[in-house]
Parts: C-alpha cells; structure tokens; sequence
C-alpha cells in the first residue's frame, strides 16, 4: 500500500499537486467570467426561477429528467464527503487561508460549470435505448473534431468514477459507521454495496427520482446541525472569518497543534479540494444535465451556475467555519494513527520550540532550506512506550504526543522495529497517540464541540452515509456514459458489476490512499476538459448572445 500511496503523490506533483494547475483552473474560469459578462452575477436569479418554474416544457423536446432532477442528481455527485471529510482536509493542510481559496475556485467555478454544462446539453445525443448521452466526450467528438480527445476524457471519467465517485464515498461512511457504532466496514460496506447495485440497475430515472428526494433532506439536516454548533462556538465566529482572509495571501501562521502553511500550500490546496468539492470544470456535471428535458441548452447552464454556489460557497463554507470556530483544527486528540501520515524522525522536535515548529513547517510545506531528516533503524519499545532517544514521532503533521505502540490484539508491544526512510516496516503493529486530526474525523470532533456534545459526531455520521451514498449513485451514471461512448450499450452492465466492487472493496483500504487516489483522478478529467472549452471559446458566445437576443425578442413581443 505504501509504494501505492508513493506513487499517487509522485503522480500527483505533475497534476493537480504542480504549481500549474490551481492557475490553469482559476484562470480559465476567470477568463470565462470576463468574456462572457459575469454570467454567475447576471444570470444567478434566473437560475431560481427556472429551477422552481412550474413551466411545462413540451414531450417532444429529448430528455428524461426535469431542471430540478437533473440538478439534484449533479449536486449529488458533487455534495458528498468533499463537503464533510474534504473541507477538513483542505483546512488541516492550509489552515484557514485553503477555505478562501475554496471560495475563490467556486465563484469562478460557477461561470466554468455554466460553460460545459450549455455545451453537453447543445452537443448531447440519443442513444441506441432511447436515453439521452451527454458530456465533454460529446461536444470535443461532434463540434472539435477530437475523438482522441474525447477518448482520453472518457477513459478518465471512468477512472474518476471509482477515484471520485465510489471509493472515498464509502471509506468514509464505513470510517465514520465504525467510530460512531462499531460497525465493521466489511459489513458496511456489504450492506450499502448490495443498495447501489439496486440502485444503478435502474439507470438515470431511478437515480433521479430518488436523490431528487434525498439532496433537499440531507442538505437541509447537515445545514441546521451546522448552524447549531457556529452558534454554540459565536464568539469565535468573526476571528474564524478575520483568519480566514488574514491568511488569504500569507499563508497561515502556526497555531497550537498546526505547523503553519505556506501561501502556496495552502493555495494550492484549496483550489484542489474546492475543485473535488463543486467539480466545476472536471466536466462531470455535463453528463447529468445531459439527461434534462429543456428547449434550450443555455437554460440547463444557467441552472447549473447554482451547483458550486450551493455546493461551496453554503455548504462547505459552513464546514469550515464549525471547524473553526470550534478550534479543533490546531487541538491534538487521541487517535490510531495511518502509516500514510506516520513519519519517524532523526532528532528531537519541541512543540514549545519556535526554530524546530519553522524548520517542521518549512519540511511539511515541502520549503527548500530545512534540515529535517528522516530516521532509519530500529526503535526499542518497552511496555508499548518509545525508548529509542532522540527520535519525533509525527502524524497528521503534527508532532504526536503519549506515542504507544500495540500489537494488532491491543496488547502493549515490546521489542524492536525496523525502520526505513522515516516509515515502519512492520504493518502488524498499532501506533495510538494525540495528534492534529483530519478529514472526516476532524469535521466530527468539532460538531462534538457544541451544543450536541458526544451525539456530534452521530449528525456527521448520518450526514455522511447520505451525502456519500448519494455521491457514489450519481458517478456510476457519469462512468455509465462515459463506458456507452466507448464501447456502447452492451459495455454497461461490466462496468456496473465492477462499480459495486470497487465500492465495496474500499470500505476496507487506507482512507489516505483513497483521498490521493481521488485528488489525481479528477485532475486527469479536468485537464482535457478545460482545453476543450478554452477552443469553444466562440461557440459559447455566440450561444449565449442567440438566447439573450431570443428572451429579448419575447420579452418586446409579450409588452
């Protein structure tokens, strides 16, 4: 797993990790955004009202969902664990500064979605079964001329259905199902594998109707929780907002637990997990508002500008500042610490040591100039505690605290432990300890801090399981398109089958390896989408200026 791991991150420092990608996703959105007039500020309300319309569009026009449906089922593919675990993430990686980055990629994000969501809607087709098919892979192949293009977004879409979609989904119910009840993950997820197979076996209309019920509930109960824990912690509601744009272009400064991040980590982590949160120009989106019954392209773009306003600016918005405000971003709390984000150290680091916090921060931000050295030996542990001198512990970027090591059974380790390159070889051993925490769990610990106090982490973990499963629905039918313009109908009912396997098979894998296999799988749809929507530059003008001229000409026509 480990060399797994590796290599994801390697992969990563090319993609969305390399200094180039955070740019390329806010400029092409901010390109769009200049040239197309701000259509996230003028279009926003109309987005409401066409949403809510009670507008009967005509039978003959293609499309098997309604403006809502179609938009339930986009949001439940991006309203899931980036919401809940990837929030907490984005914040134990960059502090406060990752959430404005966050809302950054999502305002910019909202012309991006309106973009491919017009185009896949005016380039969609029919399919041999009659169901509606479209995406990126639609307007690069029938507009661009690029079937390679389309071929490689496709492949990706596929990948990211089990990267994105499935895998992180379910790691983090069955995480959170065995914290809050002692549920092992295999039964997890057996259970919740045997539902989606149902589920996806219906197609498109069963996945509609079904999150067109789920979305509204779940967002509504996860919003009213939130609410519940910023108003138990409201003091430090204002210092949370002050931080969060204080740190904007400094980086966020060292904090109890926290190490500090650079301008550029905690940048580029937040236009990361702002782009797995809202997927605003991964191209995913386009292939649910495929399936909308409309009589214009633009209008199913304009619905679409509500998805990261939603999706980010509320909802994650309202992760970060129960994070916040509860403080447990920068507090340690015990926990059994993941190899991935276990590192042995050569020497002795303080956390009441100014220089050694610089020269851990400056390591962890991966700044040229610290001395930090990884150790390579043999630990001598005694009645489960460290005795090797000399050495640090870290987890979670943090340096861990009351360090005890176990065998599997939870009975204290005695004896010696190889180690290589900062990392333990033997994987029969527990390490528990006190230590920064992330990701879901952290998002946990701070709904405990409130008004809910032990139960807190109960309303995550009901959030989750919805928002998650939900999420795992909505990419099968993304990886179902994609596998129809590849291979056909027939290919389908393979990749369902192995769809409910890597589901299932996911509940059981490091959730580390599961959130950086994500974080690559993304990036490989949204490189070669926002090239293609960069060339259809005109064709999207020239498609908004045809439907304003025509709402103009009824508007005279109606006074």
């Amino acid at each position: 797993m480990q060399q797994i791991n590796e290599f994801l991150l390697w992969l990563d420092g090319y993609l969305g990790g390399a200094a180039y990608f955070p740019f390329l996703l806010l400029s092409v959105g901010l390109f769009f955004t200049l040239y197309l007039g701000f259509p996230q500020i003028r279009f926003f309300r109309q987005g409401w009202t066409i949403l809510f319309s009670k507008e009967k569009i005509s039978e003959h026009h293609p499309g098997e969902t309604s403006h809502f449906q179609a938009l339930s089922t986009a949001l439940s593919g991006t309203v899931g664990t980036g919401n809940i675990g990837g929030v907490g993430l984005a914040i134990y990686l960059g502090g406060p500064a990752a959430l404005f980055w966050m809302w950054m990629t999502a305002f910019l994000g909202m012309t991006t979605k309106y973009v491919e969501v017009t185009l896949s809607h005016k380039y969609r087709v029919e399919t041999q079964d009659g169901s509606m098919a479209g995406g990126p892979m639609y307007f690069m192949d029938r507009k661009l001329n690029a079937k390679w293009l389309a071929i490689i977004f496709a492949i990706a879409t596929v990948c990211s259905s089990f990267g994105t979609g499935s895998m992180p989904q379910i790691n983090n119910i069955a995480m959170a199902m065995e914290t809050s009840f002692s549920i092992e993950p295999i039964v997890t997820g057996g259970v919740l594998s045997c539902l989606l197979a149902f589920i996806v076996i219906g197609g498109i209309k069963r996945i509609a109707k079904l999150t067109s019920k789920i979305v509204p509930f779940m967002a509504v109960v996860y919003f009213v929780g939130g609410i519940a824990v910023i108003s138990y912690n409201y003091q430090n509601l204002l210092p949370s907002f002050f931080a969060v744009f204080q740190d904007a272009f400094t980086g966020s400064a060292a904090a109890g637990g926290f190490l500090g991040a650079s301008f550029a980590y905690a940048f580029n982590r937040g236009v990361n997990r702002g782009l797995f949160s809202n997927e605003a120009g991964s191209g995913s989106a386009p292939i649910a508002h495929a399936s909308a019954r409309t009589d214009e392209p633009v209008k199913e773009g304009i619905v679409a500008i509500l998805e990261p306003f939603i999706d980010t600016i509320l909802l994650c918005t309202l992760t970060g500042l129960v994070i916040l405000s509860s403080g447990v971003w920068q507090q340690k709390h015990l926990n059994e610490f993941d190899r991935s984000d276990m590192h042995i150290l050569q020497g002795h680091y303080s956390q009441q040591s100014i220089e050694d916090k610089t020269a851990l921060g400056q390591w962890l931000n991966h700044q040229n100039g610290h001395q930090v050295d990884l150790y390579s030996g043999e630990l001598l542990i005694k009645q489960g505690v460290l005795e090797t001198a000399d050495v640090t512990v870290i987890n979670a970027r943090s340096i861990a605290e009351d360090v005890h090591f176990e065998y599997l059974g939870g009975h204290l380790y005695n004896g010696k432990l190889s180690v290589n390159q900062g990392k333990l070889v033997d994987d029969n051993v527990v390490v528990k300890g006190h230590s920064l925490l992330h990701s879901t769990a952290l998002t946990a610990k701070a709904f405990s801090q409130s008004w809910f106090g032990r139960y807190g982490e109960y309303v995550v973990t009901f959030s989750i399981l919805l928002f998650a499963f939900s999420t795992a629905i909505s990419w099968s039918y993304y990886g179902d398109r994609a596998m129809v313009y590849l291979f056909g109908n027939q290919s389908v009912v393979y990749y369902r089958i192995l769809y409910v396997g890597g589901f299932f098979s996911a509940a059981i894998i490091d959730t580390t390896i599961i959130w950086n296999l994500a974080t690559v799988a993304v990036v490989l749809m949204a490189l070669p989408n926002l090239f293609a929507l960069v060339l259809l530059r005109k064709d999207i003008k020239a498609t908004q200026k045809n439907y304003l001229t025509q709402v103009s000409q009824a508007t005279n026509r109606e006074s």
